[in-house]
């Protein structure tokens, strides 16, 4: 959980000092609606960034502020930055992992097609991998399908290749699912 908070964190900070960087002039307002968070969530990370020294405020005009990135600013979006890709190729193998071992059932079963439910990136990435694996893709109710959950893939088996020692083993769901 504090993972995920602190990953949250460093994503919204990635965020707003991208957005400060391409407009030093922006305002906590604007910044908010382009981010799609509350004024009150910038502020705190704004505060907390010019608390830890990565970003200065100036007065531009009376009522008009200038937030600048420090060099320590630069330096926390670079590492963001990586942390951010990093992550993301961290999902992306997951993904494949999970995908490739459901494809792995499907083939036991005799299978060469399968349904995928799912309209996301992580389903962009399962269709993908079928695909790469030479597994067609169909939208055939009653075929195996791969239903996708946040990061979760179960594959479902038509009933009629069902037995019961097929049921304890029918869904793949990797280590966190």
């Amino acid at each position: 959980m504090e993972n995920e908070l602190s990953s949250e964190v460093n994503n919204r900070e990635l965020e707003m000092l991208t957005h400060i960087e391409a407009n030093p002039d922006i305002n906590q307002v604007t910044l908010a609606d382009e981010l799609g968070v509350a004024v009150g969530t910038i502020n705190w990370h704004l505060k907390r960034m010019i608390a830890k020294g990565y970003v200065k405020v100036k007065r531009a005009q009376r009522k008009k502020l200038r937030y600048i990135i420090t060099p320590e600013g630069i330096a926390l979006r670079a590492a963001l930055t990586v942390d951010y890709i990093k992550n993301s190729f961290d999902l992306y193998r997951l993904v494949r992992e999970r995908t490739n071992a459901c494809l792995e059932q499907l083939r036991q079963h005799e299978y060469e097609y399968v349904r995928v439910l799912g309209e996301d990136e992580v389903a962009e990435v399962v269709r993908l991998t079928c695909m790469e694996q030479g597994i067609t893709l169909t939208d055939q109710i009653n075929a195996p399908t791969i239903r996708i959950e946040g990061i979760k893939l179960a594959l479902q088996l038509p009933k009629a290749a069902q037995d019961p020692a097929v049921l304890v083993n029918d869904e793949i769901r990797g280590e966190h699912g």
